[in-house]
Formats: structure tokens, C-alpha cells, sequence
């Protein structure tokens, strides 16, 4: 979604509650993964696989959804804590080219020495060792506005999204949605249903009726 997009949206782009609606912003393939084997042991290749969305490629940045900036700094340090330190270096996680960084050597080293006498292991350094690459620098955020909390209810429709789902299903899809939801209700207080049944009103009449229909069936 471009940056002037966003900044149009009736809400937060960043709300993990939303969906992008994919006919404005189409999904864009990035790739294809291949599942064409069984691991050879489970406890190296499963078990110590360390997936974080703080590994990217040059060109990505992290958007301020704040479930993703936790994560980001999160998923890394668990790994520390759940398979040690150099978890990056396991077969399993260790890139496939070269990497010049300073994670090495220290506490659990199981790679060998990789710094010598004459090699620094910070930066800057006048020494030889791995400086710091400008180019694959993470690409800038621009921001505007207070950062402060307010009710994110304020000016939100959160009954818009859903009802655009609604009414996208054909008439089978429906059925079943009612009649899974219905099922899902049995054994409810009744004031409490009523409750739920006016929020699906507020999606949709049909289907608020569509639930109450599918309820009067399991009686």
C-alpha cells in the first residue's frame, strides 16, 4: 500500500484486525517454497529451526505494526534463550554464502575460531574486520502526527470488512457459515445471544436472520 494510501484509510492500515482489500492492493508473489522431503532428524531440522522476521533481504523495513516491531526484537532473543547462543550458526539456519558480521567467537563457539590476533571484533576498527554496508541500510519510515493512545473505536468501522466477506460468499457458504456459528452458540444465556445477534445485525440483517433461522433448526 503506497504511503499516501495509508494516510487515506478509515483505519489504521497497521491494525492486524483489518484486511487490505485485496482487489486495491493485490498479493504480490515473492517466491515459492518446495516441501519435497521428510527431515532427516527431527530434533536438528525441526526443533532448532529458528524463523524470526528480523532475517530480511536487502530493500525490506519493518512496518510500525506493533505486533510485528515486538517480534522483531522477540523471536531473536527466544532463540537465544531456547537454542543458545550462534543458534544462527546451526545447520539449519546458517546462511548458504558467505556473511561478514561479528557474530562469532565469544560463549559456545562450535564454528571454530574465526578472529585472529591482528582481526578486530567491533567497528569501526582499523584492523581488517567486517565494517558496516550503507547500501543495504534499512529504508526509511516517514512518519507524521502525535504518537499517543487513543480509542481505536473512535471513527472505525469494524463491521465494514466483515460484511464485504458476507457478501462475497454464495448462497451454500452462507448456509454453512450460519449454521457453524448457530451450533457454536448452543447452551448460551440468552441475553447473551441476543447480544452477539445484535452485532451480527449490525453486519448484516440476513445475517443476523441467517443465525437466528439456523438456531430455530436445532431446537
Amino acid at each position: 500500500m503506497p504511503e499516501m494510501d495509508a494516510e487515506k484509510t478509515e483505519y489504521n492500515p497497521f491494525d492486524l484486525t483489518k484486511v487490505w482489500p485485496h482487489g486495491d492492493y493485490p498479493l504480490i508473489d515473492v517466491g515459492v517454497m518446495a516441501l519435497n522431503r521428510n527431515a532427516d532428524n527431527y530434533f536438528a531440522e525441526i526443533e532448532q529451526a529458528a524463523f524470526s522476521p528480523s532475517n530480511i533481504v536487502p530493500g525490506i523495513g519493518f512496518s510500525p505494526d506493533k505486533i510485528l516491531q515486538a517480534r522483531v526484537f522477540s523471536y531473536a532473543d527466544a532463540h537465544r534463550y531456547r537454542l543458545g547462543l550462534h543458534y544462527e550458526a546451526l545447520p539449519v539456519n546458517q546462511p548458504k554464502c558467505p556473511v561478514h558480521h561479528y557474530h562469532k567467537d565469544g560463549s559456545i563457539n562450535f564454528m571454530g575460531q574465526k578472529t585472529g590476533a591482528t582481526d578486530a571484533y567491533y567497528e569501526p576498527n582499523s584492523m581488517g574486520g567486517a565494517v558496516q554496508d550503507p547500501s543495504v541500510v534499512e529504508p526509511p519510515l516517514r512518519i507524521n502526527g502525535d504518537a499517543a493512545r487513543w480509542n481505536h473505536r473512535d471513527g472505525n468501522d469494524d463491521y465494514k470488512q466483515p460484511r464485504a466477506l458476507h457478501d462475497l460468499m454464495d448462497e451454500h457458504q452462507r448456509a454453512r457459515l450460519y449454521s457453524n456459528t448457530a451450533a457454536a452458540m448452543q447452551g448460551a444465556d440468552e441475553a447473551v445471544l441476543e447480544r452477539a445477534l445484535a452485532k451480527y445485525d449490525l453486519v448484516s440483517r440476513a445475517y443476523g436472520d441467517g443465525i437466528r433461522a439456523a438456531r430455530a433448526k436445532l431446537k
